[in-house]
């Protein structure tokens, strides 16, 4: 669940980005995993679901080693796009800013620290687990 405001709008990365509304400091916490709202998804449940619920999962979601299931924000967050200079980094179950985040700015993820199904490198084993279930 987005802690600030920020949302989905023209990214000069990747299509559609998370940009912020308002000025976010430097450590504040911008998002967090709130059940009920977001979605955990154990990988059992994958052959349950349809193949192009399967490729939406695959695409904005990232999946969590420790536990083996698939975390979708449920609102605009899904439309953080990779920086190699990002300017949030998850801790725990939040995301936190790195440095201070400006109005109108696009708000970024390094995708080499998740396991990110659609992120061809460095993550490979997202790949091969996404190619098992196409």
């Amino acid at each position: 669940m987005l802690l600030v405001n920020a949302q989905a709008g023209q990214s000069n990365i990747h299509g559609i980005g998370l940009i912020a509304q308002e000025f976010i400091p430097k450590g504040g916490k911008i998002w967090h995993f709130m059940p009920g709202f977001d979605v955990s998804i154990h990988e059992t449940y994958l052959e349950r679901l349809s193949s192009p619920a399967r490729s939406q999962l695959f695409y904005y979601a990232y999946f969590h080693l420790d536990t083996r299931t698939f975390v979708l924000s449920s609102d605009d967050d899904r439309f953080t796009n990779h920086s190699d200079t990002p300017n949030t980094m998850p801790a725990d179950d939040f995301t936190i800013a790195l440095r201070d985040i400006h109005k109108d700015e696009e708000i970024t993820i390094d995708y080499s620290g998740l396991v990110v199904l659609n992120f061809p490198e460095p993550n490979n084993y997202g790949v091969a687990f996404a190619k098992q279930y196409a």
